[in-house]
């Protein structure tokens, strides 16, 4: 008597069983509508918390020159500023639990930030991002929705349960950073290649961040618009003439994508570096590095002539400058940019607290700029090719990547779609072979966001 064979569908009929059975289960729907409850005080407060950071910003680098006669702030501006951002920093990273959050060198992965380290980590943030410490908003606010999260489990007495927290975590994650990466999309796409999962373990955890990241949304723009305060999302508004992308494109931009992964290795390089330089006299080293990017900083003012602020500051404002202005950028002043801001962006990942992803954005996007000026190499393409090779390279994540790209291309998304789809492939590639150390190498740290 012969065994008859299971059929070919046999294992995806089980697992879609067993995805039926996790989602119709009465805990998995108390825990999808507990991510829904969730996402709207997270987003309150993460909108409140970025909306103070961008007003800080604003005082320190627009109103107080203004105050004492200054039109813009001045080259050496900077230098007090971030001197006094080592100072508050160094005992927060020093004395308060967690550190004031993690390391930007680590990426935005890790273990989630918990109530009892949040505090550090958004004061941190509020202190010394205003001061221009070159670093993004992105992985304070993942910091404050994790750890608002865990929070309510706590306060609900489902602290028990370490998936259910978990999964309410990340959801909490993904509703803060959804806020300021163009929406919902990026924010799942992000997730969904950073935790590295599939069928039904994926569909799982992806429901809760999706819900709680849409509702977030939600009250990001319903606020935003009540109380006309700026959070300084990643957005573009007005973008240089839409070109097809041709051969030329081509031909510039995949050297142009390797040169740009390259720059931001060594950045992270020099950052791991810095992480090692201030694992002891952690205070006094701390201060020097805040030092040391005010000197980076205001060598960009004093070469170029322009504001500081455009190096100082995370990305956001210079980034939108540039895509609607990219004729007002001398080559020079752009490698300058690059060189000063990379240099300042090296030191501040391995011994500052922030995010590293926007200032990577700002300064993939001005060296492809740079390299424009190329026979066929077109300012449009550049710009879509430079966000998308900057992304991959600094997050190891080229879908999520692309995908950011996209959204804030806009209505040019679509002609210069298959041009920053390779430069994201291009760009994580020659970044994986130029990385000299793992991932792990320094202190658990983590190549891309959720990793």
């Amino acid at each position: 008597m012969t065994t008859q064979p299971a059929p070919a569908n046999a294992v995806p009929d089980r697992a879609e069983q067993s995805l039926r059975r996790t989602l119709l289960s009465p805990g998995y729907l108390r825990l999808l509508l507990l991510c829904v409850l969730l996402g709207m005080p997270i987003a309150l407060a993460c909108f409140f918390f970025v909306g103070l950071q961008h007003e800080l910003q604003h005082w320190v680098w627009t109103a107080l020159p203004e105050a004492v006669g200054y039109d813009d702030p001045p080259w050496w501006w900077p230098l007090p500023a971030l001197v006094l951002a080592g100072l508050i920093l160094a005992p927060i990273v020093t004395r308060m639990p967690g550190g004031g959050g993690h390391l930007p060198v680590n990426g935005l992965g890790g273990a989630p930030v918990g109530p009892r380290a949040l505090p550090g980590a958004v004061l941190a943030a509020l202190a010394t991002l205003p001061l221009g410490v070159v670093l993004g908003p992105e992985a304070p606010l993942m910091a404050v929705g994790s750890g608002l999260a865990l929070l309510a489990v706590r306060r609900a007495g489902a602290a028990g349960d370490p998936k259910a927290s978990a999964v309410l975590a990340t959801a909490g994650s993904t509703a803060a950073i959804s806020t300021i990466l163009g929406g919902p999309v990026a924010a799942a796409v992000l997730l969904i290649e950073g935790a590295g999962l599939g069928g039904a373990q994926l569909v799982a955890l992806l429901l809760p961040c999706l819900l709680a990241s849409a509702t977030g949304a939600l009250v990001f723009t319903g606020f935003g618009q009540w109380t006309g305060l700026k959070i300084g999302a990643l957005t573009l508004h007005d973008l240089p003439p839409g070109a097809n992308p041709d051969a030329g494109d081509f031909l510039w931009g995949i050297p142009t994508a390797a040169l740009i992964a390259v720059l931001i290795t060594l950045g992270r390089g020099l950052g791991r570096r810095t992480v090692s330089w201030t694992r002891e006299r952690t205070a006094v080293r701390t201060v020097a590095c805040a030092t040391a990017v005010g000197v980076c900083v205001s060598a960009y003012a004093l070469i170029t002539g322009r504001s500081p602020a455009e190096a100082a500051l995370s990305g956001q404002a210079t980034l939108a400058e540039l895509a609607a202005h990219p004729h007002a950028w001398s080559v020079g002043a752009l490698v300058a940019l690059v060189a000063c801001k990379g240099l300042a962006w090296g030191i501040a990942l391995g011994s500052l607290r922030g995010g590293p992803i926007f200032p990577a954005v700002l300064l993939g996007t001005a060296t492809a700029l740079a390299c424009s000026g190329l026979p066929g190499f077109g300012m449009t393409p550049a710009l879509a090719l430079g966000i998308s090779a900057a992304a991959a390279a600094v997050t190891g994540l080229p879908l999520a990547s692309a995908v950011l790209a996209v959204l804030l291309m806009g209505g040019d998304a679509h002609d210069q779609m298959p041009l920053i789809v390779t430069g994201s492939v291009v760009a994580f590639v020659v970044a994986q072979v130029a990385r000299r150390t793992e991932p792990g190498a320094d202190g658990g740290a983590a190549t891309g966001a959720g990793r």
